[in-house]
């Protein structure tokens, strides 16, 4: 039985995966309505802990300095946390040759001292590049090694700090075609390979991801990054992830074959990792719109606890309060677990409620 783009309230969210394993299953159950007081309980990290998985969330930097509870919900409630911004080139070398770490090494502090993994995000992409990259009238020799030096620049300054990088972030489009960024056009394809292997040489130990949005499913644009990773790996490069984003949507239904995709990958040997979820919705939301958010992030987080080598599930913020999606995408919002006053919405009970069976029932 394959995924269905039907959406469905989040109590039916288990009987549409598990079924694919004949498990015992894993339900999703509504939650408080939104904007009430959290439940009291075992936090996300811990139920993740049990389940045997990673939870994680994006940080804005900006909020984790200023905004008590915002810190607090961060340091207690998830163990992987991902710089929204702060890693990005045009953050961390605004004019060439100097560098600005701080708030980076700030995050990575904080995540040390709440006993968190870091995700890097991200080294190579075609946006929130600095402007004397873009603006530079460069050869593609020149090029070549300034995207080098940043690379290893970075991933040396955290070397040893950093569980996995976004190496390349975005590079195919939704067709399956090799997006159009001047890495491509000064560089060729190959520059993706070239910089899994700078990224390696600064640091070993680090785990290599390449990242992208409309991939959950099977479709052109996964196939492309499946058939890429297949050929890396055959000529030895290091890449060890596939990155599914997962910015849905409750008005598009959800995506096919998504616990089949992350097969196909288990099955290359690689790892896979939900990096950037959210399930926006138009507004104004109602209760109906919450609970088919609910089994969004219910069934991402299912196809996850069901595949071998699926080991995080990051979301991209965890409250509405600074979501990027408003700025993005008029007229749609409410897409975090939490609402702008921190209370838990149907999808944070419907995670909670997957990670608590899933843990204990065992993962696999």
């Amino acid at each position: 039985m394959k995924l269905t783009r039907a959406v469905a309230t989040a109590a039916t969210a288990t009987a549409v995966l598990i079924s694919l394993t004949a498990a015992a299953p894993l339900a999703a159950t509504a939650g408080p309505a939104a904007g009430s007081e959290p439940a009291t309980g075992p936090t996300l990290r811990a139920l993740a802990a049990r389940a045997d998985v990673r939870i994680g969330t994006a940080v804005n930097m900006d909020a984790l300095a200023s905004d008590t509870p915002y810190r607090e919900h961060v340091a207690r409630e998830f163990n992987t946390v991902t710089a929204e911004n702060v890693m990005k080139w045009e953050a961390t070398e605004p004019q060439r040759g100097a560098h600005d770490w701080a708030a980076a090494d700030q995050l990575v502090d904080f995540a040390r001292a709440n006993r968190q993994l870091v995700r890097g995000h991200t080294l190579v992409w075609h946006n929130q590049n600095p402007s004397w990259v873009t603006e530079g009238d460069f050869s593609s020799a020149e090029l070549r090694q300034i995207l080098k030096k940043h690379i290893q620049d970075e991933v040396r300054h955290f070397k040893g700090r950093i569980w996995h990088w976004d190496v390349a972030n975005e590079i195919f489009t939704d067709d399956g075609q090799w997006r159009n960024t001047i890495w491509l056009e000064k560089l060729g394809p190959g520059y993706v390979a070239d910089a899994l292997r700078w990224a390696h040489q600064a640091d070993p130990k680090a785990r290599l991801y390449l990242n992208d949005y409309n991939v959950e499913g099977i479709n052109a644009k996964s196939t492309a990054y499946y058939n890429l990773i297949k050929q890396l790996r055959s000529e030895g490069v290091p890449v060890h992830g596939f990155g599914i984003q997962g910015h849905l949507g409750v008005q598009y239904g959800f995506p096919g074959q998504v616990l089949e995709n992350l097969q196909r990958f288990d099955a290359l040997g690689v790892e896979t990792a939900f990096t950037e979820v959210d399930v926006r919705m138009p507004m104004p939301a109602d209760a109906t719109k919450l609970q088919a958010q609910a089994f969004a992030y219910s069934a991402l987080l299912q196809a996850c606890l069901l595949a071998r080598k699926c080991v995080s599930y990051t979301v991209w913020g965890f409250t509405d309060k600074y979501s990027w999606v408003p700025d993005w995408f008029e007229g749609e919002g409410a897409a975090n677990l939490l609402d702008e006053n921190y209370g838990p919405k149907p999808a944070h009970a419907a995670v909670s409620s997957t990670l608590t069976l899933a843990g204990s029932r065992g993962r696999r």
